[in-house]
């Protein structure tokens, strides 16, 4: 969980969401991913995704059974829907996402019942540390973006 905090910060340095994202396999670093919507212009351009698809580069298939994901913020609907497609075996998060968290805090994708596939889910793995990151990030936005209108930003 620490590299994908590492990851997190380089994505909020760039503008980014701080989300970070790693897949390992028997303690071989698979793949990789920090946020990048902004600069792919793209919704697609999660942590998780990003990981997942240099994961199946890195081995040569879309497969990546006995996997575990490491991310710094509970995945979205979208994110889970590509893990349990890869086959991933376990999910590890960091910070809970109360609004699109898709592996227990709002609905758990992961562990449906009557889907064939599941994955273990982890939670809160250093999750003080990323939802502190997050917390930063959307402070920093929101006093830039009221500095630039002239408003004066409230307490939050």
């Amino acid at each position: 969980m620490e590299r994908a905090l590492e990851l997190a910060r380089q994505a909020f340095e760039q503008g980014e969401v701080p989300v970070g994202a790693l897949v390992v396999r028997q303690q071989e670093l698979l793949g990789q991913g920090s946020n990048r919507r902004e600069a792919l212009k793209s919704p697609l351009g999660h942590a998780e995704i990003q990981a997942l698809e240099q994961a199946g580069k890195s081995v040569g298939d879309w497969r990546l059974g006995g996997a575990t994901l490491y991310v710094t913020l509970e995945p979205c609907p979208m994110c889970a829907g590509a893990i349990l497609q890869a086959r991933l075996e376990r999910v590890v998060f960091a910070a809970a996402s109360p609004d699109q968290g898709a592996a227990g805090t709002r609905l758990n994708l992961l562990d449906y019942p009557g889907l064939r596939d599941r994955c273990q889910v982890t939670a809160g793995v250093l999750a003080e540390e990323a939802s502190s990151l997050l917390h930063d990030f959307f402070l920093r936005k929101r006093n830039n973006l009221t500095r630039d209108s002239g408003e004066v930003a409230e307490p939050g």
